[in-house]
């Protein structure tokens, strides 16, 4: 079961991040970022506020590392994707997985062979299709800001784990509302909102809605396998 949860997680993510890579070719990539995540914000608020469970917890420290992670990560995935190509960019940023596997061999989880054969073929493919990007005449700053984005994503991956194992839906909301409070102050400081018109937030309110499915979901999977 939890590797099903965590395939469909995965589908969720390569759902939002498409769009949102294109929205990111004509929107700020910060602005993108931002308003999908107060989107999923308010969800999780007034879900939690019906049931009465709104509150800090031991799962705070987690959810803080991983908002500050993993919106810095999307905000340079979404950059990569609108001035790269999609099709190198998506690869190189996956090779952040590095970081909760190596994680989790250190705390004792056992990987079977045919795991270990996945990761040489996914590494290979990575090199594959970075390769021509670096050697061609291509920028190589869209890689670059993959490999950034990679390393962010695999850290949030991990912290949301940790957090998982003491409640997933307040992880995920304290996750957001760390990532919307930095967004805020942003905002206030820069005193603009990045210029998103308004026929764009439902598109902006499913890539946020979609995420958050895709990290609930593998905070699930983790959790149980």
């Amino acid at each position: 079961m939890s590797a099903l949860l965590a395939l469909l997680s995965s589908l969720c993510w390569g759902s939002s991040d498409f769009v949102a890579g294109v929205l990111s070719r004509r929107l700020p990539a910060v602005a993108v970022v931002a308003w999908s995540q107060l989107w999923a914000f308010l969800a999780l608020t007034v879900l939690l506020a019906a049931r009465g469970e709104l509150g800090w917890g031991p799962w705070g420290p987690y959810a803080m590392v991983a908002g500050i992670s993993g919106s810095g990560a999307l905000i340079c995935f979404y950059l990569a994707l609108s001035t790269g190509t999609m099709g190198v960019v998506a690869p190189v940023a996956s090779l952040g997985v590095a970081v909760p596997v190596a994680v989790g061999l250190a705390r004792g989880d056992q990987a079977a062979a045919s795991a270990w054969v996945g990761v040489v073929v996914a590494v290979t493919g990575i090199v594959l299709a970075s390769g021509p990007e670096l050697s061609g005449g291509a920028s190589p700053r869209p890689v670059i800001l993959a490999v950034v984005a990679g390393l962010g994503f695999g850290v949030t991956l991990t912290v949301i784990d940790l957090g998982a194992r003491e409640s997933v839906i307040h992880t995920l909301w304290g996750m957001r509302a760390t990532s919307v409070s930095l967004f805020v102050l942003a905002a206030l400081v820069l005193r603009r909102t990045g210029g998103i018109p308004a026929r764009r937030q439902p598109v902006l309110a499913a890539v946020g809605f979609t995420d958050l499915l895709a990290n609930g979901l593998y905070a699930v999977a983790s959790t149980t396998g």
